[in-house]
Order: structure tokens, then C-alpha cells, then sequence
């Protein structure tokens, strides 16, 4: 038996001891690199990165500020998007009512999102029950069936559907506050739905065959819903007390009349706007990720991709119109929980570790350094000579350790970086713009970064 001595051969590209000396002998050389080693193996990296200079110059003062009211908090769940676009609702539901305090049901949200995305899932493996169970579709559709998350298009699928109740109709309990066991029983189900979807077919099944299988699946979701998350109401008894203490009562109300009667927007009048640099992305044109939704049937997910610049100006016209702006980003990028705030130069890491940190914001999303991660609302701007200084943003992480009292501020640098999109009024668009929303969409695959706010 011959044996080989690895020290002896060579395989070009790897790392030989001769490298691995010089490394260690020129970081043991360098006083600079030695200094930030002692500093950071005792603190966060952070801590010791933080520009100074941004915080002291970033105050909390804005040129439009319209809430007065408390954040919410979306606690163990991916509920972002829905907590961020029900913010929005509560503004002019609150104004209505003539109330200090709202909240409209987040739980509700929750429980249909899951029940109709149950479906949504099913109905994309029949679609793709013809392909191989290791084709890349599929293997994505069986990694992701059921997420937290979701976006502005899927929740407005919701609320036309199923409309909305008060809090008090359909309270949180543990598993909306803490989602993740609910959402691994789920994810099991789910599997075994596509496995018993795909067997029918591969025997020989219709269509119709395989959406008896996927009924008899629907049912066991419904139960482990209705059994972690409550039964939906049917109707509801609706009555409260304004802030002049007076008493409005409204009887018995459907949550589709409740919504007609409190959300004061015009739901079919917003598009989502997104800024992807890409080159393979033309601004002026209409994208949507393929089985990127919800709701069967319900409007699909399309986004308008537009230049920053035009994004800002949208963003800041409903703010000094007196409307909220929900939104989506890259929340954890260049970002300081406790102090509340966003910048993109916020941490020197290049000084640091004395290496450069260069991708832009196109090579970020092609290389998978960047994608949506978090929805929020803008709940004020601070203009300067035209030009947006600073964002003020009402995020669902509640009041405890998060900027002030919940509120945070996004400086306009931030904004350039890592937004990604708003939800905007179609009427405030420009005529080309509009134009171009009723071009048909470029589809992008399932695992796009545009579709990962979902995810």
C-alpha cells in the first residue's frame, strides 16, 4: 500500500504555510491592526466603529411630523409588513373614531395571510407537479411554503378579501406573538400536502383530483390555525368612547363593513414603487417574482421601478400632504437599535479593519449582500432647501430599548442605500410613469431579492 504525504503535493489556489507565515507576520507587524484586536475582542465591533460625528449631528426635529400616537410591536413575528401597512390604516381610523389609541387586529391579518398562502402553496406545486422534486422551483416553493413575511400587495389582497377587525375582535395570543412552533407544525403540513399532491398526479390524477387532496390539507391547517391563532369572527358587536369620553356605538358589523367604515384610503389608487439598481433592471418598467403572493386569484405582487430621486419626491409629497408612507428596506444595514438610527456611513468598519467595504448598492443585490428585510412607515421628513435632510420612521419593535420610544430617524444618505420601496399613490405619479404601469411585467424567478420581504 502506497501512502502519499499531503505536505508534498500541490494543488493550485491553495493555502501553503509559506502564506499562512507571511499573514501572521504582517498582522503581528502592523500597531494599528494589533490595537483594534485588543479593543474588539473586549467590545462589540460596533461600539468601537460608531461615527460619533453622525450622532451628535442628527437630532429628532423634522420639517413634517405627523404622528402623535404610540408604536406597536409585532414582538417573535415577521408581521412587519402587516403592522406597518395597519399603522398606516389606524391614522385615519383613529382620526374617525376621534381616538388617542387604536389598533387594528394584527392576529386577524395573520390568520388569514397563513390560510390563504396554505392555498397559494398548494395551487404552485399542482402547477409544478410535472417538474422534477429537485428542479430549483420546486425546491424552492418546498424551502419557503410558509413565511411571517409578505408585501404590500399581498396585504391589500387580505383586506379586500376578509376585511379587518379591532383588536379587541381577534386579540394576540402566544403563537401571533411568537410564531415560530405554529409555523414549523404548519411547515410540516404543508410538505406532506406536496408530497400527497405530486403522488396523485404522478399516478395519473387530474387537476381536480389533486385539489381534493389539497382540501382535505386545508382542513388540518384551518384547525391548527383556529387552534393557536382563535376562530375569525364572523361579525362583531362595535362600540367606543372617543376622546371627549362620548360613547358611538355601531352594532353588529362584518369585518368587511368595519374596513369600508374605518380605512379612509383608497386602496385601489396605490402601487408599490421599488428603486433596483441593477443593469439588468430598467427603470420605468413593471417587475413581478413568479409565485410571489398570497391570495389565489387576488392581485398579483408588481412593482414600478423607479430612480431614487423620483422615490424620495413621492415619498415626501404624502408625508407634507399628511399621509403616512409605508415602506420596505434593508432594516439591519448600517443601523443602531438603541440609539435609533440609521446612516450609511453610521460605522467606520474601513478604518477599522483597515480594508475596503466598496460594493455598490446594484453589486450589493447581484452578489446577495442586500434585499428587502423589513417593512416600516414614514411618519415624518425634515426638508432643507427642497432636499430631504432626514426621515423620521415608526417601526413595530415597540417602545423598550428602540430609538425614542419606538420612533427612529433615517438619515437621507441611509435612504440612497437601502430603500427599496414605498407604497405610493398611482394619481401622484407622473403620466409616463402611469403609462407604464399597464405594460406587462418582467417576471423575475421566485428566489429574487425583490421577492424577499415575503421570505
Amino acid at each position: 500500500m502506497t501512502t502519499i504525504d499531503s505536505n508534498t503535493v500541490s494543488h493550485s489556489g491553495s493555502l501553503d504555510s509559506a502564506r499562512i507565515d507571511a499573514l501572521r507576520n504582517g498582522f503581528d507587524a502592523n500597531p494599528k491592526w494589533r490595537l483594534a484586536q485588543n479593543a474588539i475582542s473586549q467590545v462589540s465591533v460596533d461600539d468601537v466603529a460608531l461615527d460619533r460625528s453622525i450622532v451628535t449631528a442628527t437630532d429628532h426635529s423634522f420639517s413634517t411630523w405627523l404622528d402623535d400616537w404610540k408604536v406597536t410591536n409585532q414582538k417573535q413575528s415577521g408581521r412587519c409588513w402587516m403592522f406597518a401597512a395597519l399603522n398606516l390604516f389606524r391614522a385615519g381610523a383613529m382620526k374617525t373614531m376621534n381616538v388617542k389609541d387604536f389598533e387594528f387586529s394584527q392576529n386577524w391579518t395573520l390568520f388569514w395571510d397563513k390560510f390563504e398562502r396554505a392555498n397559494y402553496f398548494l395551487e404552485a406545486i399542482i402547477d409544478t407537479a410535472d417538474r422534477e422534486i429537485d428542479d430549483r422551483t420546486v425546491a424552492f416553493l418546498l424551502d419557503r411554503p410558509l413565511d411571517d413575511g409578505g408585501q404590500w400587495n399581498m396585504f391589500i389582497n387580505i383586506v379586500r378579501k376578509h376585511g379587518l377587525v379591532p383588536q379587541a375582535a381577534m386579540p394576540e395570543t402566544e403563537s401571533s406573538s411568537c410564531t415560530r412552533r405554529m409555523n414549523s407544525v404548519l411547515l410540516t403540513l404543508l410538505r406532506a400536502g406536496a408530497r400527497d399532491v405530486r403522488r396523485c398526479i404522478e399516478r395519473g390524477g387530474s387537476a381536480a383530483d389533486a385539489r381534493g387532496v389539497k382540501e382535505a390539507m386545508l382542513e388540518h391547517v384551518w384547525r391548527v390555525l383556529c387552534i393557536h391563532l382563535g376562530t375569525p369572527p364572523v361579525d362583531f358587536e362595535w362600540q367606543w368612547n372617543d376622546a371627549d369620553r362620548e360613547c358611538h356605538r355601531r352594532g353588529r358589523m362584518t369585518p368587511l363593513e368595519f374596513s369600508e367604515a374605518f380605512v379612509d384610503l383608497p386602496l385601489n389608487d396605490y402601487v408599490c414603487i421599488v428603486n433596483d439598481a441593477r443593469e439588468t433592471s430598467p427603470y420605468g418598467r413593471t417587475f413581478t417574482v413568479e409565485h410571489l403572493g398570497n391570495v389565489v386569484g387576488g392581485e398579483p405582487v408588481t412593482y414600478l421601478n423607479v430612480e431614487i430621486d423620483v422615490m424620495k419626491q413621492l415619498a415626501i409629497d404624502a408625508l407634507e400632504g399628511g399621509e403616512p408612507v409605508w415602506f420596505g428596506c434593508d432594516v439591519g444595514q448600517m443601523f443602531r437599535r438603541d440609539i435609533g438610527l440609521w446612516d450609511a456611513k453610521l460605522f467606520d468598519y474601513e478604518n477599522v479593519y483597515d480594508v475596503p467595504f466598496d460594493l455598490s448598492k446594484a453589486d450589493r443585490l447581484d452578489h446577495h449582500e442586500t434585499l428587502m428585510t423589513h417593512a416600516m412607515l414614514f411618519t415624518g421628513v425634515d426638508v432643507v432647501e427642497g432636499m430631504p435632510r432626514r426621515w423620521r420612521v415608526e417601526n413595530s419593535w415597540g417602545e423598550k430599548n428602540v430609538g425614542r420610544k419606538g420612533f427612529q430617524v433615517m438619515n437621507d444618505s441611509w435612504f440612497d442605500e437601502y430603500m427599496f420601496e414605498i407604497a405610493a399613490r398611482k394619481s401622484a405619479l407622473p403620466a409616463s410613469l402611469q403609462a407604464a404601469l399597464s405594460e406587462e411585467p418582467i417576471v423575475l424567478p421566485p428566489w429574487d431579492p425583490m421577492g424577499a420581504l415575503a421570505h
